[in-house]
Formats: C-alpha cells, sequence, structure tokens
C-alpha cells in the first residue's frame, strides 16, 4: 500500500468517525453511529497495517488476534449493569498504553537535536503524564463502580493543596526533563507523582458525580491517545485521541450543567466544593409506607397519566422487559404513559436509554428531565424504578445536603408516587431521601422485575 493511500485511508476514517459521534448523538440514529465507527476503526486498522514505514506486521497482528479474543470473552460475558466498570477499566488500558508508547519513545527514537529534541521530549513527558493520570483515576473509578472502593469521596487534608503541589512538581520536572535533554530521573519521578496524581483526583470525587468521571476519563484517554500519536507521528491517532478528547470533555461539561455542578470542581476532585455540604446523614426522616403489587396495579388502573422514572436499580434487576410490558398495556387501556429520565441515571450518560431502547420502548415517550419536570404536577401516578438520588428533595429544598442544587426529577409533586426498592436504603451518594417518608409516596420492596411481574398479573 503506498503512503498517499494510507493518507487517503486515514482521511476517510477520520470522516467515519466525525459521523459515529453525529449518529450517536441520537438514539435513532445511534446503530448507525455504531456502524460508522466499526467501519472507520476497520479502514484504520487495515491502512496501519499495511503501511509501508510499519514493521513486525506479523507480532501487530499476533497481539491484535490476542486481544480481540479476550475482548470478546468478556464483551459476551459482561452485564449491561457491568457495562459502567467495563469502560472504566478499557481507559485505563488507553492511559496505559500511552505510558508504554511514551517510554518506549523516549528509549528508542532517532537522532535529534535542537528544538526538534526538545519537542519529542516535550511529547514523550506530556503523553506519559496524560497516560498515567489516565490509568490509575480509571483503576480507582472501577473499583468505585465494582464496590470495590467506597464510593465516597476521599477527603485528604489539604488535597487540594497536594494536587495543585503534584501539577507545580511535574511541570517543574517538564522543565529539567526538556533542558538536560532527557533525563530519566525526571521522567520516572514524574510518572510516579502522576500515578499518585490521578489515584487521588478520581478519589476525590463522590458517588453522586460518577457518571460525570467516566465521561472525563473518557476525555483523558483521548487525550492520552492523541499523546501516543504525536509520539507515534500517527495523524488518525491524533485526529481520533482529539475526537475523543473534545466530545468528552463536551460532554462531561454539559453532564456538570444539568447537575448544577461546577466543572472546573468535578476535574479538580471536588475543588472549590462546601466541606460542610458533604455531612449528609442516612438516617430515616419518618415513617414509610408499604404497598402491594395489587395495591399498585389499583393505582395505575385508576390513573389517566403516569410517569415512569427509572434508575440504576432497574437495571441490576433487569426490569426493562416487564416494564416495557407494563407500558404497552398501560397505553392499551387507554393511559398517558412517559418516561422522564435523569441526565445521570445509572452509572454512565445514556445509561437508561439503552435499557429503554433494548426493550423496544418507543423512543417518542422518553423524555428527558427538562422536558418532562414541569408535567409532574399534572400527573396522577409517578413510578420510580430503582432511582433515588435522582428524585432526592433534598437536592431542590436543603442547602446542607450533598447534593445540594443538583436538579431532580420532581416526582413529589405529582399526586401519588409509588417508590421501587429493596430495602430502606441510601443511594449511592449515600444520602437519605426525604421522599420516602411523604404523605404522597408509598414504597413497593422487593426486586423490580419480580414486582413489575406481580403488578402485570394483577392488573
Amino acid at each position: 500500500m503506498s503512503q498517499g493511500l494510507v493518507t487517503a485511508s486515514y482521511i476517510v476514517a477520520a470522516v467515519l468517525f466525525i459521523l459515529s459521534l453525529g449518529g450517536l448523538s441520537k438514539q435513532e440514529s445511534a446503530k448507525a453511529g455504531n456502524w460508522y465507527g466499526v467501519a472507520g476503526m476497520t479502514i484504520a486498522l487495515l491502512a496501519t497495517i499495511f503501511n509501508p514505514e510499519v514493521t513486525g506486521v506479523g507480532w501487530i497482528i499476533l497481539a491484535m488476534v490476542i486481544g480481540a479474543v479476550i475482548g470478546i470473552r468478556f464483551a459476551l460475558k459482561v452485564e449491561m449493569t457491568e457495562m459502567p466498570e467495563l469502560i472504566a477499566i478499557l481507559h485505563s488500558f488507553v492511559g496505559l498504553a500511552a505510558m508504554l508508547v511514551g517510554f518506549n519513545t523516549y528509549i528508542d527514537h532517532e537522532a535529534l537535536s535542537g528544538a526538534m529534541l526538545n519537542i519529542h521530549n516535550t511529547e514523550v513527558f506530556l503523553g506519559v503524564f496524560i497516560g498515567a493520570v489516565t490509568f490509575t483515576g480509571s483503576i480507582v473509578a472501577f473499583g468505585k463502580l465494582r464496590g470495590s472502593i467506597s464510593s465516597k469521596a476521599l477527603q485528604l487534608p489539604h488535597r487540594h493543596k497536594l494536587n495543585l503541589l503534584a501539577v507545580l512538581v511535574s511541570l517543574l520536572l517538564l522543565i529539567w526533563f526538556v533542558q538536560v535533554e532527557g533525563s530519566t530521573f525526571a521522567l520516572l519521578v514524574m510518572t510516579l507523582i502522576a500515578l499518585a496524581f490521578g489515584w487521588h483526583l478520581v478519589a476525590s470525587i463522590g458517588g453522586a458525580d460518577m457518571p460525570v468521571v467516566i465521561s472525563m476519563l473518557n476525555s483523558y484517554s483521548g487525550w492520552a491517545a492523541a499523546a501516543a500519536g504525536f509520539m507515534l507521528s500517527n495523524d488518525l491517532l491524533i485526529v481520533t485521541g482529539a475526537l475523543v478528547g473534545s466530545s468528552g470533555a463536551i460532554l462531561s461539561y454539559i453532564m456538570c450543567k444539568a447537575m448544577n455542578r461546577s466543572f472546573i470542581s468535578v476535574i479538580a476532585g471536588g475543588f472549590g466544593a462546601d466541606e460542610s455540604a458533604g455531612q449528609g446523614g442516612d438516617e430515616e426522616q419518618g415513617d414509610h409506607v408499604e404497598v402491594s403489587a395489587d395495591d399498585v396495579a389499583d393505582m395505575l388502573k385508576n390513573s389517566s397519566s403516569v410517569i415512569i422514572t427509572p434508575g440504576y436499580g432497574m437495571a441490576v434487576a433487569q426490569a426493562q422487559y416487564p416494564v416495557a410490558e407494563l407500558v404497552s398495556k398501560l397505553q392499551a387501556a387507554g393511559v398517558n404513559v412517559r418516561f422522564g429520565i435523569h441526565p445521570v441515571a445509572g452509572r454512565l450518560p445514556g445509561h437508561m436509554n439503552v435499557l429503554l431502547a433494548e426493550a423496544k420502548v418507543p423512543y417518542d415517550i422518553v423524555l428527558e428531565m427538562d422536558e418532562i419536570n414541569e408535567d409532574f404536577s399534572d400527573t396522577d401516578t409517578v413510578l420510580v424504578i430503582g432511582a433515588n438520588d435522582t428524585v432526592n428533595p433534598s437536592a431542590a429544598e436543603d442547602p446542607a445536603s450533598p447534593i445540594a442544587g443538583m436538579p431532580v426529577l420532581e416526582v413529589w409533586k405529582a399526586q401519588q408516587v409509588v417508590v421501587f426498592k429493596r430495602s430502606m436504603s441510601t443511594g449511592y451518594a449515600g444520602v437519605q431521601n426525604p421522599l420516602f417518608f411523604r404523605d404522597n409516596s408509598t414504597m413497593l420492596f422487593g426486586d423490580a422485575k419480580d414486582s413489575v411481574d406481580s403488578i402485570l398479573k394483577a392488573l
């Protein structure tokens, strides 16, 4: 394959990646967006493998086969509820790859001098730094999502000063690394600092902000890939990394806006957050009323409008299929049924939308929070299925709450609210929900899938 054909292939692949991002922005075109991405990556891989400047093709293909076997095996086994964890661990691999590329480029490169050597050393240093931060940050995010690490924000003394010190010391090491034409000691010390910095940065972010962290790490992995592209002189890797990095940053910003969170605060490990606001208790705030599936069925029979607000609990129970059947049955009875989706429902952006699309729920009744919040006051019954923090009135009414200011689905304004939960435990943010104790709220305990199945039988 000629170099001109390789360049043309890279341009086509880059266009397909852009079309993929455009397609993934809407549910109706998401499937096409996925295929654009697959086609672009296939073209990119083939062009890279057959690039006349690439050597050791046999080793590359062997590595790809091993990676494909491992990837396919895990992809087939992973549950939808585990997708956020899978994404986090994949981000860590991108960071690790950038680190390895940086060290390899540092050890083995063509003879350089003057400005070109300075540029090369800067590329290596920044690539390793971004890769190291992405690697350990993603590992911590994986641990928090997996439950092996506490979802609560780590509150080390002077933690913001420690973060600032890590950045300043790394900057000084960069200057030293460039001036002495590649000091191994400076590179190794920076790597250790960056690994600790990435770990602390994500550990300092609370569970309520984890969906933002996932999109933020997606952005980091993109910039890590772009840095690797500079070190490898691969234009497509630079373009692809920049696309992923910028789109991840934009998504993080949109989600922070939807949560009334400061973008800088989240990416800086909670910098500027009110320390006293994180002391919310998890004690019960009154008496709750328990109902049966038959009671809920009667409520739905007497309702003309119903809104369903799903959360991570629906994903865990895999209740999306009976929920879709419930919607069909209610619609057949003339009930106006819609879904209210919070921007951070679940553990990653779009989690609930994917589940509902998987169950063939019509797109036109799946509405975002801003589109449906005003309608709760005119709604007869709201079914809160596995959601917690995203429907917590404390966010709007309690300035001392850890989630104060976060826009939520105002389900408590409906005539009656039924909360599907396994127990009275707090949500992922560790904050008690006063919704459970309101006069117009009732609790239906048990597995969400079993509960919905029981309601279907009663209907």
